[in-house]
């Protein structure tokens, strides 16, 4: 795997290959992946180039035979144009994945407290809605730390 452009060598879906063979020999070469993958080793090229987006199948592929559930969180969040709202997750260290979560956790308390004094007359008035963007950005963080720790769990469990 030498010898390689450097719009590949950046290219997620190489390094999840690069990342495989050290596990799997047939992952060593292009074609050997191909030929599992049973798809065309000039399309596993262009899309480790860059010049071609994979397709869902190809995503959930690569991701079982590489064990890199993150290109599925990837592809979602970074090519599919229904995806621009999902959290991107990152596989980071379990120990910081989980002060995260206790972090963001710890804020629930307050976000609750704060979603039934803004909620309990039945309406959000103008001076609320800063309030419903906090309470918004918090779900948001515990989505993405949540999807954090789901990946991380398939990819190493």
């Amino acid at each position: 795997m030498s010898n390689v452009a450097a719009e590949t060598s950046s290219n997620v879906f190489y390094k999840a290959r690069c990342v495989a063979s050290k596990y799997n020999e047939q992952l060593k070469s292009r074609e050997g992946a191909a030929e599992i993958m049973a798809i065309d080793r000039g399309r596993l090229y262009r899309i480790e180039k860059g010049v071609a987006n994979p397709y869902p199948e190809e995503i959930h592929l690569m991701s079982g035979l590489y064990n890199a559930p993150e290109l599925e969180n990837y592809y979602c969040t970074s090519i599919c144009p229904l995806g621009v709202n999902i959290p991107k997750a990152d596989i980071s260290s379990l120990d910081r994945i989980s002060l995260r979560a206790v972090y963001v956790l710890r804020e629930m308390d307050s976000v609750q407290k704060l979603l039934v004094d803004i909620t309990a007359d039945g309406v959000v008035s103008t001076d609320e809605v800063a309030g419903m963007h906090k309470i918004l950005g918090t779900l948001e963080e515990l989505e993405q730390v949540t999807q954090s720790l789901k990946l991380w769990v398939k990819k190493n469990l």
